[in-house]
């Protein structure tokens, strides 16, 4: 028999007893079946078409109190920001400045994100810790901060949640760069001795990073 027939042979050999040893072996005895309540707590995601909002009601008043408490020592009273924290109202018409304010009125497409987010990991350092009620509350005052609901006594609920529609959802659209982009796509990009000129189209802003003259500063 030659070698390679011999190996082959101890090989399948070994293949079949390390099977057997595997079916053979008693398990481990770690961990359990998680319980359906265990999985419920972890499934907490909300999407734009209600499905896995939480029962559930606040009004505008309520969320201010609940916000002010809560909320605004980092978002600003009035969701404007405090520090470098994230401005949540205002922005609307920015989205095409040079420095757009990405904020829940102007930016978000969908009101499920607000309330999956707060749900899931607000206040900050204390996640988890407001109930269902006072989320539903928050997120309809973050509406009216952002004028997407004018009354005070607004209150959102699971119920009316899906009718509320943001300022920018028009604007969003699945990404098409194979179609729109795929004139530019090369399988094979040139990597030396490369032709055509090279422009320096845009600047870092503020810092002055990049370099005026053609030689960079030697890196160490």
């Amino acid at each position: 028999m030659s070698k390679l027939a011999k190996f082959a042979a101890a090989a399948a050999v070994f293949g079949v007893m390390a099977s057997a040893v595997a079916q053979s072996a008693p398990k481990l005895g770690l961990g359990r079946v998680a319980l359906p309540e265990e999985i419920k707590a972890w499934d907490t995601d909300v999407r734009p078409d209600g499905k896995g909002l939480p029962p559930g009601k606040g009004t505008v008043k309520q969320g201010d109190e609940i916000f002010q408490a809560q909320c605004a020592s980092c978002h600003g009273e009035f969701g404007e920001g405090a520090g470098r924290w994230p401005v949540l109202a205002g922005g609307a018409g920015s989205l095409k400045a040079d420095r757009p304010d990405k904020t829940i009125g102007s930016f978000w497409p969908d009101l499920s994100t607000a309330f999956d987010y707060i749900h899931r990991a607000m206040p900050y350092g204390n996640a988890h810790s407001l109930s269902d009620d006072e989320v539903y509350a928050v997120v309809a005052y973050l509406l009216s901060l952002n004028d997407i609901v004018k009354d005070d006594n607004f209150e959102l609920s699971d119920k009316n949640f899906t009718s509320i529609k943001m300022p920018n959802a028009g604007a969003f659209f699945d990404d098409d760069r194979e179609t729109s982009e795929k004139q530019f796509w090369n399988k094979n990009p040139c990597m030396k001795d490369c032709s055509g000129e090279v422009k320096v189209t845009g600047r870092a802003m503020n810092v002055d990073v990049t370099p005026d003259n053609k030689d960079g500063p030697k890196v160490e």
